[in-house]
């Protein structure tokens, strides 16, 4: 299973929030991820946003992802499309800044179910998987949502933020056969800067 990180939008480029925000890529994002091509993929899953199916369709032009909604990126509340700039002096961004990010964003998703969705789109894709007996196949999604499925099945363990990859990276991760969602993933490496 590829896990690859969208490419670049024009909010990715200005450092903001951008979670809810459905925006597609920007040019030096599409530009990025041209003459891409991860073979032997049977099938492309992807979060519903513009920015992910548009990816997908970058690196696999002749596939249409299976779009699972629970692989959204966050709802960032009254952070989004903000910038760390413009939430300075802002006491609901400091204080979740000094939770190390495990507040619920005001107005948007609490981290735990953010967290809990994310990991249940994975179990629905795998599942989905298994029984159409699909042994190789790839997820686009966004930063946080493959942050969320490594801290949770990533050996070692790592720290949510330490799972983080930029835009156009991601992880090839083996799930073992059969597998109940309890046991970790049986190996992992870094597609680093492939798309950079």
């Amino acid at each position: 299973m590829c896990l690859i990180r969208h490419g670049k939008t024009a909010g990715n480029l200005l450092g903001r929030y951008i979670g809810t925000t459905d925006e597609p890529l920007c040019p030096a994002g599409i530009r990025a991820l041209e003459g891409i091509r991860i073979r032997d993929v049977s099938k492309i899953y992807a979060s519903p946003l513009k920015r992910c199916v548009q990816t997908a369709g970058i690196i696999w032009p002749d596939k249409t992802p299976a779009r699972i909604d629970e692989l959204r990126e966050c709802d960032f509340g009254e952070f989004e499309n903000k910038n760390y700039k413009e939430l300075s002096g802002n006491a609901a961004y400091q204080a979740w800044i000094d939770s190390g990010g495990l507040l619920p964003f005001p107005g948007g998703e609490d981290t735990e179910s953010f967290r809990s969705r994310c990991r249940e789109g994975f179990l629905r894709l795998v599942r989905d998987m298994e029984d159409n007996e699909i042994f190789c196949a790839a997820a686009v999604c966004h930063g946080g949502t493959i942050m969320s499925i490594l801290e949770k099945w990533g050996r070692p363990r790592k720290g949510f933020y330490d799972w983080h990859v930029e835009n156009g990276s991601g992880y090839w991760v083996t799930v073992p056969k059969r597998w109940d969602g309890v046991q970790a993933f049986s190996s992992w490496t870094l597609l680093d800067n492939i798309a950079i």
